[in-house]
């Protein structure tokens, strides 16, 4: 049985006007009873690790794509659930030496996050949220195709100013926009508009660091060219407190920036469907 609640698929209207998908995985912090009985954490730490490993806002700070006809997929629970975003094996999965393949067994900072009998219940969990969430996903893909020929999935995720213990990169020069990129699936001319427009901005982007690649269906990842993807990291500090979650004064301005980001990514989108049409 699945979870209804666990994603939600967004459009203003019944007509897609642009092929462009924004996917945000990371900005829910629900969790479902059955999923917290497994967690060792007490209240008080899992509202910390939540502050800390949830992309807080991403849903409304990519929601312009709606005002273009896109269409957005949103993750409604959180990633200590399940991370929709890695590979489901752990053989395959990088983030699975730190405890954090699909299903995370340590926290941020390296503790146990679940009970030991975890092995038992990862394949219900993957079944239950991971597995229906990368078909609704891939089917949604499967019908940009098929309307435009071409799918531009824009993966949207926030990072926190310093680097948490768990993470590869953990240089303290952080740039304030990360783009993360796909050697197969993401053209250079969208990284090089992207890039462009930060500079004009005024703001500090930089290519897949501290965070590399972006977030395809494995049912077109490295096999379909005609998937093009990029991911957008913004550093929360622009537009929250990181130390109580709460919108900061730059929350408009990073909104505004994110929004334009968008509108490249859809101007390129609608664009390169045409051309290859």
């Amino acid at each position: 049985m699945t979870n209804p609640l666990s994603f939600e698929v967004l459009c203003t209207s019944n007509e897609l006007l642009a092929p462009l998908l924004v996917h945000v995985p990371h900005s829910s912090t629900m969790i479902t009873a059955d999923v917290r009985q497994t967690l060792l954490l007490d209240d008080v730490e899992l509202e910390q690790e939540l502050l800390v490993m949830t992309d807080w806002y991403t849903d409304q700070l990519f929601n312009h794509a709606l005002d273009l006809g896109g269409m957005m997929f949103v993750n409604r629970c959180s990633r200590l659930v399940v991370d929709p975003e890695r590979f489901p094996d752990d053989a395959e999965e990088v983030m699975a030496s730190r405890g954090m393949g699909a299903v995370y067994t340590k926290t941020s900072d390296g503790r146990s996050l679940r009970q030991d009998s975890v092995g038992a219940n990862r394949q219900e969990l993957l079944s239950r949220y991971f597995d229906p969430y990368a078909l609704a996903m891939a089917h949604l893909v499967d019908q940009i195709l098929d309307w435009y020929g071409h799918c531009l999935i824009l993966d949207g995720h926030s990072f926190p100013s310093k680097p948490l213990l768990y993470e590869l990169d953990q240089a303290l020069d952080r740039p304030e926009i990360c783009i993360g990129t796909d050697a197969f699936h993401t053209p250079v001319e969208l990284i090089r508009e992207i890039q462009t427009l930060c500079v004009r901005e005024g703001v500090v982007a930089a290519c897949n660091r501290p965070f590399s690649g972006t977030y395809v269906p494995l049912r077109f990842w490295l096999s379909n060219q005609r998937v093009k993807g990029i991911m957008i990291e913004v550093r929360r500090d622009l537009y929250m407190d990181e130390t109580t979650g709460k919108p900061n004064d730059g929350f408009q301005r990073t909104h505004r920036l994110i929004s334009r980001m968008i509108e490249c990514a859809a101007s390129f989108s609608s664009k390169f469907a045409s051309d290859e049409s």
